[in-house]
């Protein structure tokens, strides 16, 4: 594909990165479809020289045009791209150190600039791989001549998941599974256009390129899609929001993911004098997944950019995972979000039944199943659950991975799963079995949350999903939402953190009883739940993945240790 595109309009710009760390004010880095195409031969020529089919390369580099040369790079060699993040230099990484054990890489691909972040990981993996500074080789050097492998490599990367549950496990996406994701994608976001973006189309984006909807979206999505892509860096955005809605409203058409803690970031962080004079008229998609999406943070998105001509159409859901390759399901285009209320007490007891009551659950569609073939299962008897009640998530098709790197008992209990009994049109298996609950209601899929996760106390089922998000309404911020045993039964427990607030202690500690007994109000009044414990951190104290996701079972054993460090000690 990329060849494709260097063939048929070498002199137009793939990607552009910014950098705003260079400048404040955005530098900006450009990269033609030729230039693109050339630079990543000289990456792949390097390469090639270093393992064989199937070897694994990983990269470990900031995210920056480096990046993808060394990905794409890696991809062209006929060699397994492993995208992870840098260390944090100083930090020891446990996770990155573990993951490169694992996959065993016969080269890392960095930068000048990262090195010495990433090499006290690498001196923990036996083997000793080549370390190869992307910045260093000489990229506008002429196109090497060199005999391509991509045609003989199966699989394209293995994608890490976050572990937000368990122990990073290497998901093994082949070209098959992440072209047959791609034109998913393609065909469910841009239904009503033909299934085929607009020509104008840009992506903007700065999710990082080591997770699975950044990578997808972010690199693979701008090739195989064929338009622009204006992406800069997870910091950048963190740094100052503003920036990516001004990236969106100065970009022709853009579509542009992130999950939801982005919009509730956006609206909290951005001023009208950031967004003077910038129009949102034009944005084709929001697209918001990788978490729980929470109704208030979308009206919250809605309302403050509406003076900005945000169209009422433009947010949209999605769903996946990387044992999918990234996507499932999504929203329908061209409508406004769909929002349901369901009763919390029949919702508690494992079915989706609509409601008035403002007490209710309110839960984003993810629209009717297209692209993709998903049931709904009862995951103790694998026999297929019928509409409302809730269940695991099974999918199946050619973008499910074949399974986990060098791991067969976890493969075959994820991705082999087979249901009992299937109606004619539904086949036998292999499924794969995500682990997250959810129901089909009115024919649309809504997602409930981790079956792992799945709270129960005196006797109920909660879901952590829906309690945290009932706390955020008062906090703010990050929440975690766990169970603890006592000697009698599990109690609930929340993690909650609060910026410190107030021109005195009295005042600070005014505010932090406040809380404590609004949330506890909150939680009895909405869920009939009595919190045995609500933990008052400061912001970041609370575990989270790469992709943001909270660590809960890492919440509960820093709780059980008394490891969090309180806010306040009393009431």
């Amino acid at each position: 594909m990329l060849e494709l595109r260097a063939q048929n309009q070498p002199t137009e710009v793939a990607f552009t990165y910014i950098d705003y760390e260079v400048n404040p004010d955005g530098f900006e880095e450009s990269l033609t479809w030729s230039e693109l195409h050339q630079k990543v031969q000289v990456v792949a020529h390097e390469l090639q020289q270093t393992g064989s089919v199937g070897d694994r390369v990983a990269i470990l580099a900031p995210q920056s045009v480096h990046y993808i040369l060394g990905l794409l790079g890696a991809i062209e060699a006929g060699l397994i791209a492993v995208p992870l993040p840098v260390p944090m230099l100083g930090v020891h990484d446990e996770r990155v150190t573990e993951v490169l054990k694992d996959c065993a890489p016969v080269a890392v691909i960095t930068t000048s600039s990262a090195v010495d972040a990433v090499m006290p990981s690498i001196a923990k993996v036996p083997g000793a791989p080549l370390v190869i500074e992307v910045d260093a080789l000489d990229l506008d050097a002429p196109p090497p001549s060199y005999q391509t492998r991509r045609e003989q490599a199966k699989v394209a990367f293995l994608q890490y998941t976050s572990g937000s549950t368990r122990t990073p496990a290497g998901v093994v996406v082949t070209h098959r599974n992440l072209t047959e994701n791609l034109r998913q994608i393609r065909t469910d976001y841009f239904e009503d256009n033909g299934g085929v973006p607009p020509q104008d189309t840009t992506l903007v984006s700065w999710l990082p390129f080591y997770h699975d909807m950044g990578l997808m979206l972010g690199i693979f999505g701008p090739i195989a899609y064929n338009f622009h892509a204006v992406l800069t860096s997870p910091m950048a955005f963190l740094q100052k929001p503003a920036r990516w809605l001004q990236l969106v409203a100065s970009n022709t058409t853009p579509v542009s993911p992130a999950p939801n803690f982005a919009y509730e970031l956006a609206v909290r962080r951005t001023s009208d004098a950031d967004m003077a004079g910038l129009d949102l008229g034009h944005v084709l998609s929001f697209v918001t997944g990788a978490e729980r999406i929470h109704p208030a943070t979308l009206r919250r998105f809605t309302q403050k950019f509406a003076p900005y001509n945000l169209p009422d159409t433009a947010l949209r859901s999605a769903y996946g995972l990387a044992e999918a390759t990234v996507y499932v399901a999504s929203s329908l285009p061209a409508k406004p979000l769909p929002v349901a209320r369901f009763s919390y007490e029949k919702l508690s007891a494992g079915y989706a039944t609509s409601c008035e009551d403002e007490l209710g659950v309110e839960l984003v569609s993810h629209g009717p199943p297209r692209s993709c073939t998903v049931r709904i299962v009862d995951p103790d008897t694998c026999t297929e659950n019928p509409a409302c009640k809730v269940g695991e998530i099974w999918v199946h098709g050619d973008n499910v991975a074949g399974g986990y790197w060098r791991n067969p008992q976890q493969t075959e209990r994820t991705f082999g799963g087979r249901l009992i009994n299937p109606a004619p049109d539904t086949p036998e298996g292999p499924w794969l079995r995500t682990g997250d609950l959810g129901v089909m209601s009115d024919g649309e899929l809504f997602i409930i949350g981790r079956i792992k996760d799945l709270l129960i106390v005196d006797g109920r089922n909660h879901y952590p999903d829906d309690i945290e998000a009932t706390i955020q309404e008062i906090s703010g911020g990050r929440v975690a939402a766990i169970s603890v045993a006592d000697d009698h039964s599990e109690q609930l427990v929340a993690i909650v953190e609060l910026k410190q607030r107030g021109s005195s202690e009295d005042e600070v500690e005014t505010r932090y009883q406040t809380v404590k007994h609004e949330v506890a109000k909150a939680i009895s009044k909405a869920h009939g739940l009595r919190a045995a414990d609500i933990v008052l951190v400061s912001p970041g104290s609370i575990p989270i993945t790469t992709s943001g996701k909270i660590r809960r079972s890492e919440c509960r054993t820093i709780y059980d240790q008394e490891g969090f460090s309180r806010l306040v000690t009393t009431g």
